[in-house]
């Protein structure tokens, strides 16, 4: 089995296309120091921003907790997190 610390997962948010949603989601990584392996950011139908940071080297804990104040932000409609 894979650990959490090599395993890769993926954040997924839902946000309005705010011209500030991708880079509120982005600093929750900037300030702990996590560069993502990838992201991926597309406007959605409704005015909606789709965007999908994909980490590796981050519990799954960890990442509950960042998806969790994610969507504090006021324009994150949803943030949930999966096993890439």
């Amino acid at each position: 089995m894979i650990s959490d610390a090599v395993q890769l997962l993926r954040l997924r948010v839902l946000a309005e296309a705010d011209p500030a949603a991708l880079q509120r989601v982005l600093e929750r990584f900037l300030k702990l120091n996590v560069l993502p392996r990838r992201v991926v950011a597309e406007f959605g139908t409704g005015n909606s921003l789709h965007i999908q940071v994909d980490i590796a080297g981050v519990s799954e804990r960890r990442l509950s907790l960042i998806a969790a104040k994610i969507e504090q932000v006021p324009c994150v409609l949803r943030a949930f997190w999966s096993r890439g």
